[in-house]
């Protein structure tokens, strides 16, 4: 596979083209995401958001500590977002939103527009999530508060970076995704909380194809 299989559908958004593109490599899912942003750059192609799931990998941002990383040789793609080390594979939900952000561009009220649409499409199912933003605790992504069913735990990763004001890499919802692919791994560098998914929380499979219309009806909520 040397690219994405664009498959458009009309936006919500006029300003946003969504692309369904299915199971892809996180290599090429990459490449693609820095070509749409230099379109998006130069001026030569619209706000993108890309929506598809990856084979297993891990990735590492750029907090990442040695710590953090699997101790059994397993391969890790070093990536340029914000962060630490995440799992990615069959069953979670990537969106990666490739968007000019306004002047003056705010980073931090960007991702919280992306948090709102992952806490927005949880409630939807009806699972209340938030985010942990307190001075003694500052985590990013989607969570579920302990409860018991178990600690506080992680529902969504996000790790974002902006280039000339547009935005790359983005958030990833477990739905009904395989979570022993945390096992080997500190998530996001968090020792003392878990991870979770829509389908462990509802006690029934919640597939990817269930949870894509949802994102795509919501993507208004990326614009201010």
């Amino acid at each position: 596979m040397t690219d994405i299989a664009l498959r458009e559908q009309a936006a919500p958004a006029e300003r946003l083209e969504i692309v369904r593109a299915g199971l892809v490599d996180y290599r090429v899912a990459w490449d693609q995401q820095r070509r749409i942003q230099q379109a998006r750059i130069d001026d030569t192609g619209p706000d993108t958001l890309l929506l598809l799931e990856h084979p297993s990998v891990y990735t590492a941002g750029k907090r990442t500590e040695p710590l953090d990383r699997p101790t059994d040789g397993t391969p890790v793609i070093d990536v340029d977002r914000g962060g630490k080390i995440t799992w990615h594979g069959p069953g979670q939900l990537v969106g990666y939103p490739i968007i000019k952000l306004p002047d003056p561009v705010d980073v931090i009220a960007f991702v919280h527009r992306v948090e709102d649409l992952v806490m927005s499409v949880c409630a939807e199912f009806g699972v209340p999530t938030t985010r942990i933003t307190t001075r003694k605790d500052m985590r990013g992504g989607v969570w579920v508060l302990a409860d018991d069913r178990g600690p506080t735990r992680k529902i969504a990763a996000l790790g974002m970076r902006v280039s000339h004001g547009v935005t790359e890499h983005g958030f990833a919802l477990n739905c009904n995704s395989d979570l022993t692919g945390y096992d080997r791994i500190v998530p996001c560098g968090i020792r003392d909380a878990g991870v979770t998914s829509l389908s462990y929380e509802l006690g029934r499979e919640v597939t990817v194809a269930e949870v894509l219309p949802m994102v795509e009806s919501r993507v208004h909520m990326l614009f201010p």
